[in-house]
C-alpha cells in the first residue's frame, strides 16, 4: 500500500464525533430547522420554560459551531436560573459537542464530565450512556484508544439496558472506529455491521450514512477499493441531503486516497479540494488542516512545488490552532522568509558580477545549513515534548485504572470531578461474609508468607467469581471476605445473584479441598447473607476506601458467625426474597450476638433447573 494512503488511515479517529446523537434520541443537527427556530427566538415572544425547550432546539440543531457555542452556553445559563437539571443536563452535552467540533478538546472534556456528574448524581443511566460516548470521543481524538474503548464499552452496556437502539448503534459504530484506529479489521467490521443493521432496522438515514463511509474506510484499509468506494460514494449522497457536512470532508479525502492509489492524481485532487472548500465554509479547522496536507502531497507528486509549499503553509498554520505548538509556527515563518530571500537572490544574481554571485551562494548555502540546525533542533524539541506527553499519559492511565480497581466506576468518576464522594443510602441491598474455619490456628503454625499465598489463592477466586455475577467487592479484613449486591446501581436481582455467587465459592472451596494434589493448606469456610437498607460512601483523605454500613452488615456478619462449615446461612430478610427459587433448611431462631434470636436458614441449591 503506497506511504501518503497509509498516512490517510491514521487520521480515522476523527470520525468519531459524528456519531454523537442529542440525549433524547430524536433530533439531529438540522440548519433549516435551526433557522426557523433562529427566528422565533430573536422575536422573543415566549415565556422562560419556553426559552429552554428553543434554546435546546438551537443548540442541537445549529450547524454553524460559534453558534452551536453561544446557544448552549445560554441554556446553560438559563437552566442554572429556572433550576432545571434536565436542560443543564443538554447544556453541558451541547457545549461539548460544539467545544469539540471547533478542537477545543479539553474544554470539550471539562463540559463532558459536568454533565456526567449530573447523570450520575441524579441516577440519569442513558444520559450517562450518551456522555460516556462524547467522552470516549474525546479520548479517541488525542489519541488515548485504550481510555476510549472502555468509556464506549461502558456506554454500550449502560444503553443496552435501556434500550436506546439510535445511540447503541452509535456507541458500536464508534468502537468500530476505534478498532479500525488500531489495525483490528476483523472486529471494526462487525461492530460497525452490527450497527448497520440497528440503524437499517429502525431507518434511522443519518446512521445508515455514517455505516456506510465506515465501511467505505474498512475496505479501504483491506485494499477492496471498488467496494470502499460504492461505500463512500453512497453515503455522501446521503449527507449531503442531510446537510451533514462535517463527515463529507473526511470521507471526500478517504475518495482522494482510493484515486491516488489508482494512480489518478487528478480526480484525487479534485476530492480532496472539495474536501477542503467545506471544511472551510464551516469552519473545520481539523478537516481544512487534513485537506491542505493532502491537497499539497497531491501538487507535490504532481511536481508543482510552488502550490505544494503553499498549501503546506496553510496545513502548517490550522494544525497550530488545533494542536497550539509555537515552535512549528516559527519553523513554517522560517520556510517563508527563506523562500522570499532565495526569490531576492534570484534577482540579484542578474545585475551582479561573478564574485557576487560567489558570495550571495556562500551566504545562501550558511543560511541553509543554519536553517537545517535550527529545524532539526525544533524537531529534536517535539520528539521530546511528545515522549513526555506519551509519559505523562501513560503514568494517568495508570492512575486511572488504579483507581477503578479501588472503587467502582460512578464512585471514581464522581470522585475524580469533586474531589469527594457524596455517601448514598440504598434501601435494598445484599451482603455477604465469608471466613475460614480455625483459620487461627492455621495462622499460628504458618510462616506469614505461607499464609499469605494460602488467601490470596482463595481470594482471587472469589473476585472472579463476584465479578461474573455482577456483584460489588467490598473489601477484605484478615481470613474474612465481604461483597455486597445492588449497588452502586440498585437492582432487583441482588439476593437471586448473592446466592449464586454464595453457591460457587462454596463449591470452589470444596474441590480445592478435594483436588489438592500438592497437599498445600486448603481451609473450610463458613458463608453468611443478609438483605436490607445500608449507607455507602467513600472514607478517608488518604488510602481511601469504598464502604458500606448499617445494621444490615451487622446481622450478614452474624449470619455468617453463625454458619457451619461449607454451609450459606441466610437471614430472615434474604429468606424471603430467594425463597421461590431455592430449598431452604429452616434452622429455627438461634441466638446472635447482641442482636438477640434471629431465625436463619440453610441454602441446599435450586427448587428447578432453570429460570
Amino acid at each position: 500500500m503506497p506511504l501518503l494512503k497509509t498516512l490517510c488511515f491514521k487520521k480515522a479517529y476523527i470520525l468519531l464525533g459524528f456519531f454523537i446523537f442529542c440525549y433524547n434520541g430524536i433530533y439531529c443537527q438540522n440548519q433549516k430547522l435551526a433557522d426557523s427556530i433562529e427566528i422565533i427566538y430573536l422575536k422573543e415572544s415566549y415565556n422562560q420554560k419556553d426559552k429552554l425547550k428553543i434554546l435546546k432546539q438551537l443548540s442541537v440543531n445549529e450547524t454553524d459551531t460559534d453558534k452551536k457555542l453561544t446557544y448552549s452556553l445560554e441554556l446553560i445559563q438559563t437552566a442554572k436560573t429556572l433550576d432545571s437539571v434536565d436542560y443543564l443536563f443538554s447544556g453541558y452535552l451541547e457545549k461539548g459537542n460544539a467545544l469539540r467540533l471547533k478542537s477545543d478538546l479539553n474544554q470539550a472534556l471539562e463540559s463532558y464530565f459536568q454533565g456526567a456528574r449530573i447523570a450520575v448524581k441524579k441516577k440519569q443511566k442513558r444520559d450517562l450512556g450518551l456522555i460516556y460516548i462524547s467522552i470516549a470521543t474525546v479520548y479517541s481524538i488525542i489519541g488515548n484508544h485504550k481510555n476510549s474503548v472502555q468509556y464506549f464499552k461502558g456506554a454500550t452496556k449502560i444503553l443496552r439496558q435501556e434500550k436506546d437502539s439510535i445511540n447503541i448503534a452509535s456507541a458500536l459504530l464508534n468502537a468500530g472506529d476505534e478498532c479500525i484506529n488500531m489495525d483490528d479489521l476483523k472486529s471494526a467490521l462487525e461492530f460497525t455491521k452490527e450497527s448497520e443493521a440497528i440503524f437499517n432496522a429502525i431507518k434511522y438515514p443519518l446512521g445508515q450514512a455514517y455505516s456506510l463511509g465506515n465501511l467505505g474506510m474498512i475496505y479501504a484499509k483491506m485494499g477492496i477499493d471498488s467496494q470502499a468506494e460504492k461505500n463512500i460514494n453512497k453515503a455522501i449522497l446521503l449527507l449531503q441531503k442531510l446537510g451533514e457536512f462535517y463527515p463529507i470532508c473526511v470521507y471526500l479525502t478517504y475518495m482522494s486516497d482510493i484515486y491516488l492509489n489508482k494512480n489518478d492524481k487528478i480526480e484525487a485532487l479534485n476530492y480532496a479540494s472539495r474536501s477542503l472548500v467545506l471544511a472551510k465554509k464551516y469552519k473545520l479547522k481539523k478537516e481544512v488542516c487534513d485537506a491542505n496536507l493532502k491537497i499539497s502531497e497531491l501538487y507535490e507528486a504532481l511536481g508543482n512545488p510552488s502550490k505544494s509549499l503553499s498549501y503546506f503553509k496553510e496545513h502548517i498554520t490550522y494544525r497550530d490552532s488545533v494542536s497550539n505548538i509555537d515552535y512549528v509556527q516559527k519553523m513554517a515563518d522560517l520556510r517563508t522568509d527563506f523562500e522570499v530571500s532565495q526569490k531576492q537572490v534570484e534577482v540579484d544574481l542578474l545585475n551582479q558580477t561573478k564574485k557576487t554571485q560567489r558570495i550571495i551562494s556562500i551566504a545562501s548555502i550558511m543560511a541553509l545549513f543554519l536553517v537545517f540546525l535550527l529545524a532539526l533542533g525544533l524537531y529534536r524539541r517535539y520528539k521530546f515534548i511528545k515522549k513526555t506527553n506519551i509519559i505523562i499519559e501513560e503514568e494517568k492511565n495508570k492512575s486511572n485504572n488504579l483507581l477503578l480497581n479501588i472503587l467502582p466506576e460512578e464512585t471514581a468518576l464522581e470522585l475524580k470531578q469533586s474531589g469527594k464522594v457524596q455517601a448514598k443510602k440504598f434501601e435494598s441491598v445484599t451482603v455477604l461474609f465469608t471466613d475460614f474455619v480455625g483459620f487461627t490456628h492455621y495462622a499460628e503454625n504458618l510462616s506469614p508468607e505461607k499464609l499469605v499465598e494460602s488467601v490470596d489463592y482463595y481470594f482471587s477466586k472469589f473476585d472472579e467469581i463476584i465479578e461474573n455475577h455482577e456483584l460489588e467487592k467490598i473489601k477484605t479484613v484478615g481470613d474474612a471476605y465481604m461483597c455486597a449486591g445492588g449497588l452502586p446501581f440498585p437492582t432487583k436481582d441482588h439476593a437471586y445473584k448473592m446466592i449464586l455467587a454464595a453457591i460457587d465459592i462454596a463449591e470452589f472451596v470444596k474441590d480445592s479441598k478435594k483436588n489438592n494434589p500438592e497437599n498445600q493448606i486448603r481451609f473450610d469456610i463458613r458463608i453468611g447473607i443478609n438483605t436490607g437498607p445500608v449507607v455507602a460512601g467513600v472514607v478517608g483523605i488518604k488510602k481511601f476506601s469504598y464502604d458500606i454500613w448499617g445494621d444490615t452488615v451487622n446481622i450478614a456478619s452474624r449470619m455468617e458467625t453463625n454458619s457451619d462449615s461449607g454451609k450459606i446461612n441466610i437471614s430472615e430478610n434474604t429468606y424471603q426474597l430467594i425463597k421461590d427459587l431455592f430449598n431452604c433448611d429452616y434452622r429455627g431462631e438461634i441466638d446472635a450476638k447482641n442482636k438477640g434470636r434471629m431465625k436463619m436458614y440453610f441454602v441446599n441449591g435450586f427448587k428447578i433447573k432453570s429460570i
